[in-house]
């Protein structure tokens, strides 16, 4: 029997919640009792930390608090993906695209490429990023498929400003984060990454809990979250929130025509807006002249069109021709990934047999 996540219920946060929101985006401390760290730091009792992240989940706000690892240092290979379709079409290739485990976030944007998704596969997949890319195209019938990996990555930190005390820039940007140390992670590794990946309980003793249910020692298991930070695996253990339900409606990607010997300059002035959650350079295509994408989370289209102006206004970019904005028009799926599960396999072995690929939502 299947069933069905509830539906969630309606909260608005009070600035206490807002409070709260911000401390569990910027990471929780690994430690046997976060959440009454995380009260300390902002003047509430753990109880009532616990009582608010509750009713947060419930209000689907929080999607989920757990480690937020670094694809490419796990030995993942990904990328950013744009399709164009016909309109009659977008569904079905959404709905296959979205079958793809490895696919985390898919959406339709007001663009001529109609759909944007994020691509992941395996470090030991039979199928690499290539061919799994022409499996979804012909499969798919997409008229055009783009791949447009990271060639230079300035920011990647999506945190929203929950009270709204931030400086729209920051004031010392902090440097790309960097990818992992060189060495894959080993069995055991795999072993703890599975552990962390899950969604935190609620409770005083969270990785206690886990540590309990693994059979593993409490201390261990910290020790070991730590080492994947020290080695960039991990950027951070922390809450990931619901963007519109938080009340952050307005998702843009501006995507900007640099001149190439201008894009080490540009980029990390363009990734220093606190708005600015990703930047990167990626490449381009007779079909797709911009080389330098600036994701922007506002709480309204028009806030959204203030940032962009900003950068342009900082930059210099201000012609018709140097930039595009796209806004997400539809969430087909948004998950966090899952590392080390049968899955991918599995869909390997479907698409080279030749079979019918799963779709999402099926």
């Amino acid at each position: 029997m299947t069933t069905t996540a509830p539906r969630p219920i309606h909260h608005k946060p009070d600035e206490a919640d807002k409070q709260l929101l911000n401390a569990l985006q910027a990471g929780l401390p690994l430690s046997r009792a976060p959440f009454a760290e995380i009260g300390r730091g902002i003047g509430m009792s753990e109880d009532e930390v616990l009582r608010r992240l509750e009713v947060l989940r419930r209000a689907a706000i929080v999607r989920q608090v757990s480690a937020i690892f670094d694809t490419r240092a796990l030995g993942y290979k990904s990328m950013l993906v744009a399709a164009r379709y016909p309109e009659d079409k977008l569904h079905e290739g959404a709905a296959i695209v979205g079958g793809h485990p490895g696919v985390s976030h898919n959406y339709r944007r007001n663009h001529d490429f109609n759909l944007w998704f994020t691509l992941a596969v395996e470090p030991d997949a039979r199928l690499g990023l290539d061919e799994t890319v022409d499996i979804l195209a012909e499969r798919t019938g997409a008229v055009s498929m783009r791949q447009l990996p990271t060639l230079k990555l300035f920011k990647i930190n999506v945190q929203l400003d929950m009270t709204g005390d931030k400086a729209a820039k920051e004031e010392a940007p902090k440097p790309p984060p960097k990818r992992g140390d060189g060495v894959l992670p080993t069995e055991e590794d795999r072993r703890f990454i599975c552990i962390l990946q899950r969604d935190l309980p609620g409770v005083s003793d969270p990785f206690g809990q886990w540590a309990d249910e693994a059979g593993v020692g409490a201390d261990e298991l910290l020790d070991q979250a730590a080492r994947f930070q020290e080695r960039n695996y991990m950027r951070r253990f922390a809450a990931v929130l619901n963007h519109r339900r938080a009340g952050f409606g307005a998702n843009g990607m501006a995507v900007w025509r640099v001149p190439e010997d201008r894009i080490e300059e540009v980029g990390p002035q363009m990734a220093a807006f606190r708005s600015v959650s990703h930047c990167y350079r990626r490449p381009t295509y007779e079909d797709w002249p911009y080389n330098v994408f600036t994701m922007v989370h506002s709480r309204s289209k028009e806030a959204c069109e203030e940032v962009i102006q900003g950068i342009a206004d900082e930059t210099g970019f201000t012609g018709p021709d140097d930039r595009a904005v796209l806004y997400s028009t539809l969430e087909y799926k948004k998950i966090r990934l899952v590392y080390y599960t049968p899955e991918y396999r599995q869909w390997e072995d479907i698409a080279l047999a030749g079979g019918e690929l799963p779709r999402w939502g099926a």
